[in-house]
């Protein structure tokens, strides 16, 4: 009977262990944010504020590991993020690419679509300016001018949806680029050289000489605080409303607790004083989208994306 008691007790206090475990918090290890891109642009700062956050306010681990694979695919991060276990654990940090065109480009292992998202955080300030002293000074005077004389494009390679927005927009505007090249850097010294007539660039790069320059619109959801006449691409052709934006995603069968824990914390963190600090310093817009905003966004930008495949074609 005293042995029964005690294999009773025993198994009793087993039960009550795993039964604890089975329902431990999260989270209770380590986090990775994965960043398909090398470290120091935008997504990669902010990101790091998030973990940074993350580790403060959970007392676990919180890292940014960065995936590089190129801007066309085949996004080693996201793969690396598909494949992980749905327990948030491993997050992924992803720009338009991911999410809109990942599962459409023969990546098999991001087919079907694997993520949801958290919520988007940050559009890139990208622009199309052009210096000083051209002759056009807005994107209606550059079709005018464009369907006479020969205008050189500078970006930073077609697969990026500013390029192709760049691109669509002189398709539907009825005039083409007289040449267009891919560089690494697109800044003051490219329009001032010569190398390109009108760039495609981020705004941050052209800081320096803004007061020589003419920002002709922003690829972007809402003007530029740092250029404010400067439209949007939507204002101009609504069938281009589309910009390089940032956001945090996981795969689909995540726990809706687990998303929870890890929106309010990116939530505070785009929104905190030196979060905004970098949009001040950089013309970047960022914000928070809540997951059902993104989800919508998402599912928006996959139909223009295909709408500026076909004027491209």
């Amino acid at each position: 009977m005293i042995i029964n008691k005690v294999l009773g007790g025993a198994l009793a206090l087993a039960l009550t262990a795993t039964a604890g475990a089975a329902i431990a918090e999260y989270p209770e290890k380590p986090v990775s944010f994965i960043v398909p891109w090398p470290p120091g642009d935008l997504e990669d700062v902010l990101t790091r504020m998030i973990a940074e956050d993350f580790q403060t306010e959970y007392g676990v681990s919180a890292a940014v590991v960065n995936k590089p694979g190129g801007g066309g695919g085949p996004f080693p991060g996201a793969i690396e993020v598909a494949n992980a276990p749905a327990d948030g654990y491993t997050i992924g940090s992803f720009v338009i690419g991911v999410p809109v065109v990942g599962h459409q480009i023969g990546i098999d292992d991001l087919t079907p679509a694997k993520f949801d998202p958290l919520g988007i955080f940050l559009t890139y300030p990208f622009v199309i300016a052009t210096s000083g002293d051209a002759p056009y000074s807005s994107m209606a005077e550059l079709a005018g001018y464009a369907k006479s004389n020969d205008v050189a494009l500078g970006h930073f390679g077609d697969v990026l949806t500013p390029t192709q927005v760049t691109k669509a927009f002189a398709v539907n505007a009825g005039f083409e680029w007289g040449s267009d090249a891919a560089f690494d850097a697109l800044d003051c010294n490219t329009l001032a050289s010569g190398d390109a007539d009108v760039i495609n660039t981020t705004l941050q790069l052209i800081l320096p000489c803004l007061d020589q320059v003419k920002v002709l619109t922003a690829i972007t959801d809402s003007r530029i605080p740092l250029v404010p006449d400067a439209p949007t691409i939507g204002e101009l052709d609504d069938s281009l409303n589309i910009a390089l934006w940032n956001g945090l995603f996981v795969t689909k069968d995540t726990p809706a607790d687990v998303r929870e824990k890890i929106i309010a914390v990116a939530k505070k963190t785009a929104m905190s004083d030196r979060a905004q600090a970098v949009a001040k310093e950089t013309g970047a817009l960022v914000y928070w989208q809540g997951a059902d905003e993104a989800a919508a966004r998402v599912a928006k930008d996959i139909e223009t994306v295909d709408h500026i495949g076909k004027l491209l074609e």
